[in-house]
């Protein structure tokens, strides 16, 4: 190979080796202080609340409504196990009465209207 064609390679190699590789469906930033996930193409943000525990679901940007979602929640902390079914609640899915503390474990099994269930997982902060 001639010094050339080797240097118009190695250069070329270099470029597109150090270009972030293009994402069509990113993980969402969180919008409620929460830790988000994506399954599918929906990203999903685990906040904790007085309430409960709180999934938000998002589409490409904007917030999506979880009419007709349901699933169930678990959560791992402190070598015990908690699991509470998630109950549509306005504009996100609710486990009431879980608590999230810092270090938690979560693992959501959401199923969609369509029948398509999606499974996260979570660290919480």
């Amino acid at each position: 190979m001639k010094p050339q064609a080797f240097l118009s390679a190695l250069a070329l190699a270099v470029v597109f080796g150090a270009a972030p590789p293009a994402l069509a469906h990113g993980v969402a930033e969180p919008r409620h202080g929460g830790v988000v996930q994506a399954a599918g193409d929906l990203s999903f943000e685990l906040v904790a609340s007085a309430e409960g525990a709180q999934i938000f679901v998002d589409d490409h940007g904007k917030a999506l409504a979880p009419t007709g979602f349901g699933g169930r929640l678990t959560v791992l902390h402190g070598g015990q196990s908690r699991e509470v079914a998630l109950q549509v609640a306005g504009a996100r899915l609710l486990a009431p009465g879980l608590a999230l503390a810092p270090g938690a474990r979560a693992v959501a099994v959401v199923t969609t209207p369509r029948n398509q269930t999606l499974t996260m997982r979570f660290v919480v902060r």
